[in-house]
C-alpha cells in the first residue's frame, strides 16, 4: 500500500480536490491517503506542526498545497520533510531563480498560474464570495485541464517512487499545456478553454492589486470585484468548452482503475478501455 500524504496550507482552487483527483470513486486498493490542514491559515508555526504531524505518519511522497510556495509557511513544511519526495502544488513562485531553488532542493513542483488569487479583502470577501469565486475557479481549472495536469503528474510520481527511481514533475503550467492534457476533439473548445485560462491568471492580476497595492477603500472594493468578475466570466467560458465537446459526444474522460491505471474513454455511451 503506497502512503501519500498532503499538507494543505492556505488555500487555493486545487487544494478543494488535489488528494480527492487521485481517487475520484474511493477504489483504488493500492493508495492509501492523508490530508493535515489547518484551513486557511499558512504561517511558520501552520507549516512546522503540520510537517511534524505527517512525518509521523510515515509517507512514502507528500504534496504541499498553497498558495505562494515561497511564503515562510510552506517554505517551513519543506525543509521538515527534505529525504522523502515532496511535490508543490501551488500558484508561485514564477520566477525561475525561485523555481530552480526548489528543484535543486531535490523538490518537485507545478506551479499554476491560472489558479488565480481571490480579492481576499473585508471591504469586499465575505464567505459567500469565497465559495463562489473558488467555485468559478475550479470549473475552469477542471474543465480546462489544470486538474487532470496535477493528477496525471501525481500518478506518475507514485509510479516512480514506488518503483524506486524517483521522478519528479517540474513544471510552470501554460493555458496551452493544461488544454493539451484534456484531449479537445474541438479546436474550437480548446481555443474556448485557453481563453479561459488566460482570464482566470488575469483575475489574479487584477485581484493582486486589491490585496497588496490599493489602500483606499473604493479602489479595493472595486478591484477585488473586477477580479471576481473576470473569473466569473472565466467559467462561464470554460463551461461553453465543455458543452461543445458534449454536443459531439467527444468528452475525455480517464477514470482511475481500481489498481491506479488510467482507463480511457471518449463516447459516453461505452465502456472505459486501458491506455
Amino acid at each position: 500500500m503506497f502512503k501519500i500524504g498532503f499538507i494543505k496550507l492556505g488555500n487555493i482552487a486545487s487544494s478543494l480536490v488535489v488528494d480527492l483527483a487521485l481517487d475520484e470513486i474511493a477504489e483504488r486498493t493500492e493508495i492509501e491517503s492523508k490530508v493535515v490542514s489547518h484551513g486557511p491559515k499558512m504561517s511558520r508555526g501552520e507549516g512546522e506542526r503540520l510537517a511534524e504531524e505527517m512525518r509521523a505518519w510515515g509517507p512514502q511522497m507528500v504534496v504541499v498545497v498553497s498558495p505562494n510556495a515561497a511564503t515562510p509557511g510552506p517554505t517551513a513544511a519543506r525543509s521538515m520533510l527534505k529525504g522523502i519526495p515532496l511535490i508543490v502544488i501551488s500558484d508561485g513562485p514564477t520566477k525561475k531563480e525561485a523555481r530552480d531553488a526548489m528543484e535543486t532542493e531535490g523538490f518537485g513542483y507545478i506551479i499554476l498560474p491560472m489558479d488565480p488569487l481571490i480579492g481576499a479583502k473585508r471591504e469586499f470577501l465575505d464567505p459567500a464570495e469565497m465559495a463562489i469565486f473558488n467555485a468559478d475557479a475550479l470549473k475552469v481549472l477542471s474543465i480546462c485541464g489544470a486538474v487532470r495536469l496535477v493528477q496525471e503528474e501525481i500518478d506518475r510520481a507514485i509510479a516512480s517512487v514506488a518503483a524506486g527511481s524517483p521522478q519528479l514533475p517540474h513544471i510552470l503550467a501554460t493555458p496551452e499545456l493544461c488544454a493539451e492534457r484534456m484531449d479537445f476533439a474541438n479546436p474550437y473548445a480548446r481555443a474556448k478553454a485557453i481563453a479561459a485560462l488566460y482570464m482566470a491568471q488575469t483575475a489574479a492580476s487584477i485581484d493582486a492589486q486589491a490585496c497588496f497595492r490599493l489602500k483606499e477603500l473604493e479602489a479595493i472594493a472595486l478591484a477585488a470585484a473586477a477580479g471576481h468578475e473576470v473569473i466569473r466570466a472565466a467559467a462561464r467560458l470554460a463551461d461553453e468548452a465543455r458543452e461543445l465537446e458534449k454536443s459531439g459526444d467527444t468528452v475525455s474522460r480517464k477514470p482511475h482503475a481500481r489498481s491506479g491505471d488510467l482507463l480511457v474513454k471518449r463516447k459516453l455511451l461505452e465502456k472505459p478501455a486501458r491506455i
